[in-house]
């Protein structure tokens, strides 16, 4: 894996600077699937938190998610 294919290099990966402190310094939102919904009918869904050193199968190295 290059060091390329991380999640801050993809573009469904938001820099989400208000999650510093709570997650991780680098702490982000992955925009690839739709937010993960709550067990609670009034809770809201919730997009995955990755760090932008994370990486996964949809990142084709070309900037964007497969």
């Amino acid at each position: 894996m290059s060091n390329k294919a991380s999640c801050k290099a993809c573009s469904f990966y938001e820099d989400h600077a208000a999650n510093a402190g709570t997650v991780a310094a680098d702490a982000g939102l992955c925009r690839f699937n739709p937010p993960v919904s709550q067990p609670d009918a009034n809770a809201r869904g919730l997009w995955p938190v990755v760090t932008g050193s994370d990486w996964c199968g949809h990142f084709d190295g070309n900037n964007k998610a497969a």
